[in-house]
């Protein structure tokens, strides 16, 4: 997932005075007390030493403990569902913790992830990301793969035709997936494309999610994760235009990070 919601940010014109963002979204929202273990008792950012996340932009690498500013934009300005992810899954496990996180705009699972089961060419993008994860684990040693988190759709969700083969391309991924890391039992948890809330009748979003939930239920040892609940209006977030990002909405991303993280917790427990 490469959009992202603003943290502190609050420029009347740019950010819309900072309604929406994380700082706003810990003081007003409906979820303000689900995110006071964000910061700590001096008001700082929490850190977790026991979850480390791996996130490659670009030609650079960035790695740390988990805190706020693992997104496109670097610095600590914006956060991903990573943020709350790693909170629930960190508390779920005595072990330390990584993430890996990969995410480009803008690409689809018909062609820009095309998994090696479908016909056609390989996604570039597929074979990148099966590249990072590979590298961010090169100097690992005992760990255990304990599952892997879909958050993607809206090209091709805009394409009647990506639409149409969605299911079939996310049970192939799935499959290849597994297979690329000889893990057949591997936890795959799907969230849905949640942007912009209830999907009028019969448009392209009702169909795509439809798609997203019709091809999970038939993978093994899956989950599909609503989160359309979780969207915010443009006038309570930060980046008013930006649809296709959630609006920057803060609270939106702390709440799929928090579903994704304990729907996967749910699963690896059954």
């Amino acid at each position: 997932m490469q959009g992202q919601g603003v943290v502190e940010m609050d420029h009347p014109k740019y950010y819309n005075g900072g309604k929406g963002n994380l700082v706003w979204s810990m003081q007003h929202s409906r979820s303000k007390d689900m995110m006071k273990h964000l910061r700590d008792k001096d008001g700082n950012w929490v850190t977790r030493d026991d979850v480390h996340i791996s996130y490659k932009v670009k030609e650079k690498v960035r790695s740390g403990k988990l805190t706020i500013g693992y997104t496109g934009y670097g610095g600590h300005s914006h956060i991903g569902p990573e943020l709350q992810f790693g909170h629930v899954i960190g508390d779920h496990f005595n072990e330390p913790v990584l993430l890996i996180k990969t995410a480009w705009g803008g690409k689809s699972l018909q062609k820009d992830f095309r998994p090696p089961s479908s016909d056609g060419d390989v996604g570039p993008f597929y074979k990148q990301m099966v590249e990072e994860v590979r590298s961010a684990l090169k100097d690992t040693r005992n760990y255990e793969l304990c599952g892997f988190i879909w958050m993607q759709g809206w090209n091709d969700m805009v394409s009647r035709e990506a639409i149409a083969e969605y299911d079939q391309n996310l049970i192939n991924l799935a499959a290849d997936i597994r297979k690329e890391f000889g893990q057949p039992g591997l936890p795959f948890i799907v969230g849905e494309l949640g942007n912009g809330g209830p999907a009028r009748p019969d448009s392209s979003m009702e169909l795509f999610r439809a798609a997203q939930k019709r091809g999970t239920e038939k993978i093994a040892n899956s989950v599909f994760v609503k989160t359309s609940q979780f969207a915010r209006p443009s006038d309570l977030s930060p980046n008013v235009t930006h649809g296709h990002h959630w609006f920057g909405n803060a609270e939106s991303y702390f709440l799929v990070g928090d579903a994704l993280g304990k729907a996967t917790v749910k699963l690896l427990r059954e």
